[in-house]
């Protein structure tokens, strides 16, 4: 094989923002260094030194369980130094303007920004304005994007269910102001997905042009049909007015999932939601708990996911 016929290794990118400035090659070696990090990880339980002397800046303007611990122990077993910014005590609530909070942290020799924040773009905002070397990750932004969480959807699915092309998934819920679910759809287009639904109340859709690639389906039921992985989603109610939802009982019973709707899909199809749950509203605690839920797993796996974007961004 001569070079020119070599397959081209993936560019590593500087930041990660959005899935969909991602190749489907990039999304892959993520994936694949995932893998390779969980596998090492359990064999050894302790830090890998991959990151040692690196620093790793928690910005979370939004509050967060999951993915701010995840980043954290993911930085932590890499052997990262990890500061977990106190937004409330800094001086941004004096007034510091978010351009000099970054330049202000950048000057200490900080290598990594998780960002969170409600507002749309904020990552990107900050990524264009970093003077120095460091990476900036997008840990969620308004309802924009949740690149990590849309790698670990995709991760948790392939490691059930590697043939992306033969799957047909269904995400259901408040679409509208869903970051999770524009970074899933992003991630799953990358991988081939053979059919991808979505189903939501009409004013909890966004626009067609929002959802490439997918099959809009307002019916819970006709949706379900023959599905192999249902990705529920959480009300957004911090995000929406009153008008949105007549009552969570109303909700409940067109697009809650229980045990009758599941049995609707395929036998073996996996249940997932990206927490936290709204339990008898999105989805019946007797299938957030049972056998086909994949809900807890997707946390454990999120940490092997953010283990391999912070090492793809800082392993120098």
């Amino acid at each position: 094989m001569t070079s020119s016929d070599q397959p081209e290794t993936p560019r590593r990118p500087r930041h990660l923002i959005s899935l969909d400035a991602l190749s489907t090659a990039q999304v892959v070696r993520l994936l694949d260094r995932a893998d390779a990090l969980r596998e090492e990880w359990l064999a050894r339980h302790h830090k890998l030194d991959l990151l040692q002397g690196r620093t790793v800046i928690n910005l979370f303007f939004e509050n967060s369980t999951r993915t701010r611990t995840s980043f954290d122990l993911a930085a932590k077993r890499l052997g990262a130094d990890v500061i977990n910014f106190d937004i409330a005590s800094s001086s941004t609530a004096k007034g510091e303007s978010l351009v000099d909070t970054l330049h202000t942290l950048e000057a200490m020799h900080c290598d990594a920004f998780v960002v969170r924040h409600k507002e749309n773009g904020t990552a990107e905002f900050l990524a264009r304005h970093v003077r120095g070397t460091a990476s900036v990750i997008n840990a969620g932004d308004g309802n924009n994007a949740h690149p990590t969480q849309g790698l670990l959807d995709v991760y948790t699915i392939r490691r059930h269910r590697p043939d992306f092309s033969a799957l047909r998934v269904l995400i259901c819920g408040d679409i509208l102001h869903s970051r999770v679910a524009r970074s899933d759809i992003h991630a799953l287009r990358a991988l081939g997905v053979g059919t991808l639904r979505v189903c939501a109340p009409a004013n909890l859709l966004p626009s067609q042009a929002e959802l490439p690639g997918c099959e809009i389906v307002e019916d819970f039921d006709t949706a379900l049909a023959g599905i192999d992985v249902v990705i529920m989603l959480r009300l957004q109610k911090e995000r929406m007015e009153q008008a949105f939802v007549p009552s969570e009982q109303a909700y409940y019973a067109r697009y809650g999932l229980d045990a009758r709707r599941l049995r609707l899909a395929r036998p073996d199809c996996l249940v997932m939601h990206p927490g936290p749950i709204n339990r008898e509203v999105e989805i019946a605690s007797a299938v957030a708990d049972g056998s086909q839920s994949c809900i807890l797993e997707q946390v454990s796996n999120g940490v092997f996911v953010r283990m391999a974007v912070l090492a793809e961004l800082l392993d120098s």
